[in-house]
């Protein structure tokens, strides 16, 4: 299934992430105010006044400086047009004033959200985000490494932890880059449920590629108390077949369920979902067609110097 085409899958994920970082680094990570610190009030109407009448009205509205500031179109669970405004950490006083303004161009205007954070608490949150990534990552080698001791031929312990950060690090660089699109085109931004879903994908993935690893082990173990000399090759092969079926009927009934939630979800909810949406994807693909053939490109390796 694999082993004819492992270094081209390999190849193939390898690519993925390489285009994957080239567009996270052009476009950046639309980060929200949960990470950015400001103020974010969104306003839906009957009837949606012009991008233009909104704008000059904030220009001509008594306020000392809103500083830089983002506007955009959106759509409420209600099927009401509105926008979202990003600005500055506001005052009291200065939030009334950007509310009257908002709410007095349009027909049937109505405030449905405001949030404030202040940038330290942002920063600190931001900094607690990654803690949090970089703490699952740590655990998930420790973990890998430990279970996979007792397997030290032709692939070391160490390899697969590493191998699976690999996979991890395709997984999460996927959705990124997709937020990274989402956020430069329709105004798509990361707040902290989009660090939830990203801690979620680690935790799918690591269980997808902990499967076909482990079915790898055993198959090793069977074929050493046997005294077969399968190669290394055939073995992850074999692994692949009978773990795949499995794995591709957990991603489907995950991705229906994920669908849902992002089709009849609320706006809240969405972002959420449709990152998990990418997660699947990308952990689905990994943990058969980059995991397994790293672990053979290490094996050939590992061969490879024995001979010589």
């Amino acid at each position: 299934m694999i082993k004819n085409f492992s270094q081209r899958f390999l190849a193939l994920g390898i690519a993925i992430m390489v285009i994957s970082i080239i567009i996270i680094g052009a476009l950046g990570i639309p980060f929200g105010i949960d990470f950015t610190g400001g103020a974010l009030t969104e306003v839906a109407y009957n009837t949606r006044p012009s991008i233009e009448d909104v704008e000059a009205r904030l220009i001509e509205a008594p306020l000392t400086d809103l500083g830089a500031y983002s506007l955009r179109e959106t759509v409420n669970d209600t099927g009401h047009d509105g926008y979202i405004l990003r600005t500055r950490d506001l005052t009291e006083d200065e939030r009334q004033i950007v509310e009257d303004v908002l709410l007095e161009i349009g027909e049937g205007g109505e405030v449905s959200r405001f949030a404030s954070i202040g940038p330290v608490i942002g920063d600190e949150l931001k900094n607690k985000a990654l803690w949090a990534v970089l703490g699952v990552v740590l655990v998930i080698v420790f973990y890998v490494a430990f279970a996979f001791r007792g397997v030290s031929k032709p692939v070391g312990s160490w390899w697969y932890g590493g191998i699976t950060i690999l996979a991890l690090v395709h997984d999460v660089l996927v959705p990124t880059a997709l937020m990274s699109v989402l956020g430069y085109t329709i105004g798509i931004e990361a707040d902290v449920l989009f660090v939830m879903a990203i801690l979620a994908v680690l935790g799918y993935s690591v269980n997808d590629t902990i499967v076909v690893f482990d079915r790898v082990r055993e198959n090793l173990l069977a074929n050493q108390a046997r005294n077969n000399h399968e190669s290394f090759e055939v073995i992850a092969d074999r692994s692949v077949r009978q773990t795949f079926v499995r794995s591709i009927n957990t991603s489907l009934t995950t991705f229906v369920a994920l669908l849902a939630l992002y089709m009849f979800g609320g706006d809240v909810t969405r972002t959420f979902a449709l990152v998990l949406m990418a997660g699947v994807v990308a952990g689905t693909y990994s943990s058969i067609f980059l995991a397994t053939p790293a672990l053979i490109a290490v094996a050939r390796r590992q061969q490879k110097k024995n001979k010589s």
